[in-house]
């Protein structure tokens, strides 16, 4: 009998500026469970999601990017063979947003927005905003 049984492994990043939730993200993708007190990821850490999906196993590998590493010359090794990134950034903290641009000009794979942080009552940036900011600079 032929196992049809099938393995695949794919390189997910996830980057944006120092403090905008990428590790909260990750935390709580991978392992369900959230904490408001994370330290600042020091040059890159990794996470692995296992999927199974119909007779196949999905490998995520998360690449949770330090938010000050694209300041520095190794950002491009870890972009290496990604078959996809999120760019996450902070409801609350317009600049974030606006960084997203030159976190995209890295990028040669598919990307995602993420919202990382998201108070009701901080809301800085109105939704009208973010996406008319994110169709004039990402989808054009």
């Amino acid at each position: 009998m032929q196992n049809n049984y099938k393995e695949h492994l794919y390189k997910i990043l996830v980057i944006g500026d120092l403090g905008v939730g990428k590790t909260s993200i990750i935390k709580r993708y991978v392992h369900q469970n959230f904490s408001p007190n994370y330290r600042a990821t020091i040059g890159v850490d990794f996470a692995l999601k296992v999927l199974n999906w119909d007779q196949e196993t999905v490998r995520l590998q998360l690449w949770d990017i330090a938010g000050q590493e694209r300041f520095g010359n190794m950002t491009r090794v870890y972009y290496r063979e990604a078959m996809g990134a999120f760019i996450v950034f902070d409801m609350t903290r317009p600049s974030s947003f606006e960084a997203v641009t030159k976190w995209k000009e890295d990028l040669d794979s598919k990307l995602t927005l993420a919202n990382g942080k998201n108070s009701k009552h901080r809301q800085t940036h109105s939704l009208r905003h973010t996406r008319t900011h994110t169709h004039k600079t990402l989808l054009s």
